[in-house]
């Protein structure tokens, strides 16, 4: 095929084996504007929920270290208690919020992509530390994405933070006169919501780049209609390789249906072209079973196999092509063929009987099949 070949162009959409085979090597969308808007937002919730613990927790360490005792100061024991208390505190103040931002870090990125676990993405590539693919990721079309973006970021953050200096800035210049104690309050509380404000504005550019990176790992992920082919054929099979498989099937199954003739109780021939086995036990049974079939060489192999065995063989060309068409092998034989079998299993006991000497030669009947049922 040629080089330039059409067909050879990335048209087709990937299938469900491509993207499969692509997360198991550890390629799958991820937004890293997303991921760290989810972890803003996140810090900045928690940051509203706990600030108050914060201060508190601030205000506790500094009240109790700035009311030590002048004979704890040259006391090391003393001090070292003091320093842990003031560490324990710092600690049970801000644990809260660093497992926010622990949680958030670690499920922020399965916002998009969902779980994967592949080593294949840690190994190392050459085309990581080659030279001209560094060239061509640094003025490819995903690094400028990435500027704009940066650049969108920057602009969107400075714009809203500039809307809060104007939104707020009579309330902040009046904080000055609240009593001290309010005043903080109230500065934690302006500082907490402008952060959420400003966590939330990432989302703008997040909101851009997650359709992005949908469609960047897609066309990324686009297949020639050469290896839609191709992976068809090694999904179902080379057509050579499930022939093969059919026939060793067939071969199988005639093998197995050949073993079960010699139990059979009867089989019916048409003479040359057909010839059916069928087995019959009242006890376990509620109709005749037909155990083996063919036409032609397999039709002859069933009638060797039965007069080898000593079963009966009937000659009923009509009752033969009925049994063969409308029953598969190991199924019972339809309803409208029961009176016609039940006279062959008849005739069959008769000839038996007769043979052992306790009964007259039966005359073969003409065994009726319904129009219906007629090949």
């Amino acid at each position: 095929m040629a080089e330039g070949d059409s067909s050879q162009e990335k048209t087709e959409e990937p299938t469900a084996r491509r993207l499969e085979k692509a997360r198991q090597d550890g390629q799958i969308p991820r937004s890293k504007e997303l991921s760290t808007s989810l972890v803003l937002i996140v810090g900045a919730l928690a940051l509203w929920a706990f600030g108050r613990t914060i201060f508190d927790g601030a205000k506790n360490i500094i009240t109790y270290n700035f009311s030590i005792e002048r004979a704890h100061l040259f006391d090391e024991k003393q001090m070292l208690i003091h320093f842990t208390a003031s560490v324990v505190e710092a600690i049970v103040s801000i644990t809260p919020i660093m497992i926010a931002l622990v949680v958030a870090a670690i499920f922020g990125p399965l916002a998009l992509g969902g779980w994967m676990m592949s080593g294949k993405s840690l190994l190392p590539k050459l085309s990581r530390i080659s030279p001209i693919a560094g060239f061509k990721r640094m003025f490819g079309m995903k690094s400028l994405v990435e500027l704009l973006k940066s650049w969108a970021k920057v602009l969107v953050i400075a714009f809203c933070t500039l809307g809060l200096f104007y939104w707020l800035k009579d309330t902040v210049l009046f904080i000055n006169q609240e009593p001290t104690e309010q005043a903080i309050i109230h500065a934690i509380d302006l500082v907490m919501m402008s952060a959420l404000i400003l966590a939330l504005s990432t989302l703008l550019v997040s909101i851009i780049d997650v359709p992005f990176q949908i469609y960047d790992f897609t066309k990324k992920m686009r297949m020639s209609l050469q290896e839609v082919k191709d992976e068809h054929k090694d999904t179902e099979g080379k057509p050579e390789v499930k022939q093969r498989i059919r026939k060793i099937q067939y071969e199988m199954s005639q093998r197995r249906m050949m073993q079960d003739v010699p139990d059979a109780d009867v089989v019916i021939t048409n003479p040359t072209h057909y010839s059916v086995a069928l087995k019959y036990s009242s006890d376990s049974m509620g109709a005749p079973l037909l155990v083996a079939k063919g036409i032609d060489e397999v039709a002859f192999k069933i009638r060797e196999i039965a007069k080898e065995h000593k079963v009966p063989v009937i000659e009923s060309p009509a009752l033969a092509r009925s049994v063969y068409t409308y029953t598969a092998v190991g199924k019972e034989i339809p309803e409208g063929l029961y009176i016609a079998i039940a006279q062959v299993l008849a005739y069959v006991y008769q000839l038996d009987q007769y043979f052992k000497g306790m009964g007259p030669k039966p005359k073969q009947p003409a065994f009726p099949v319904p129009s219906h049922l007629r090949a």
